[in-house]
């Protein structure tokens, strides 16, 4: 995935509105603006034509007549997620973590499952993608606490995919 080039950026921005064009730009590196704009190649892939993509005043991309999607990329994957009710999807690199985030981010009883786990980054990883993914469900993106993220999930089911580099968590 890291073999992309400034042409194969050029070949996918006709592909997304001018908003989404911008958003993507505005990534620093390379990757991030093809990742984000190879996602959206991946759902006209799938069948979800262009001309319905529009975007809530939280930035959640939906289908005025279609089904629920939803995005995400990192460094190791890029994940695509479609379905006929709602969705969220997040897909994150294994890396190393902060104590610091993870007290920003996590109340006690996930700090301690963290601190307790045999591979506390990917634990940590784990956490987040599921907060992450709800978030996009509920269609609010991050712009809530997050330490009581998960406390009342209500009827929203998690599915979450381990992996070598990078967990994926699918909230449905």
């Amino acid at each position: 995935m890291s073999a992309c080039t400034e042409a194969d950026v050029m070949r996918l921005l006709p592909l997304v509105s001018e908003e989404r064009r911008a958003y993507a730009l505005r990534y620093k590196h390379l990757f991030g603006r093809w990742a984000t704009l190879k996602t959206y190649e991946l759902l006209l892939e799938l069948g979800c034509p262009r001309t319905t993509w529009l975007f809530t005043p939280e930035g959640k991309p939906y289908m005025e007549h279609g089904p629920h999607f939803s995005i995400s990329h990192c460094r190791n994957a890029l994940a695509v997620a479609i379905a006929d009710s709602p969705i969220g999807i997040d897909v994150e690199s294994i890396r190393r973590w902060d104590a610091a985030l993870v007290e920003r981010t996590m109340n006690a009883n996930e700090q301690a499952l963290i601190a307790g786990d045999p591979d506390p980054a990917r634990a940590f990883i784990r956490l987040w993608t599921h907060k992450e993914a709800f978030l996009k469900w509920k269609g609010t993106g991050i712009r809530e606490e997050l330490t009581d993220t998960l406390t009342n999930t209500g009827d929203c089911r998690f599915t979450t995919l381990d992996a070598e580099k990078y967990v994926v968590t699918i909230a449905h």
